[in-house]
């Protein structure tokens, strides 16, 4: 019950951002017909692959933010209301989460990598 999916680098702003891991993480989403419940628990792994600069300068609590928002359909807006379609029902539902930073290896074309999976 694993969907996997590269995400490009951060760049500003953090909402084309979000809508950029939601996109990717729906076409996972289809491709592999895993949907989440509600009731289950998730695990998520984020590597995010910054350049220059930017690997110093953001925050991993900040983009996990974005990460998990994304994933939850929040791109923006009232907190009531979520602008994209979910691909996890809540973020509460998230018991583990592993997430790096690095600079990226040449084969990954500056795309990081998201995995949700159900524990």
């Amino acid at each position: 019950m694993t969907i996997h999916f590269r995400i490009p680098e951060y760049r500003s702003p953090r909402n084309l951002w979000r809508r950029q891991i939601h996109t990717a993480a729906l076409a996972a989403r289809r491709r592999t017909g895993i949907r989440y419940a509600a009731a289950d628990r998730l695990a998520i792994e984020v590597r995010l692959y910054l350049t220059g600069r930017a690997l110093h300068w953001n925050d991993v609590d900040n983009r996990l933010k974005d990460v998990l928002d994304a994933l939850q359909g929040r791109a923006g807006g009232p907190k009531s209301v979520r602008s994209l379609s979910p691909v996890i029902p809540n973020d509460r539902q998230v018991f583990r989460v592993v997430i790096e930073k690095r600079a990226p290896p040449k084969q990954s074309l500056g795309s990081g990598h998201v995995t949700v999976r159900r524990l």
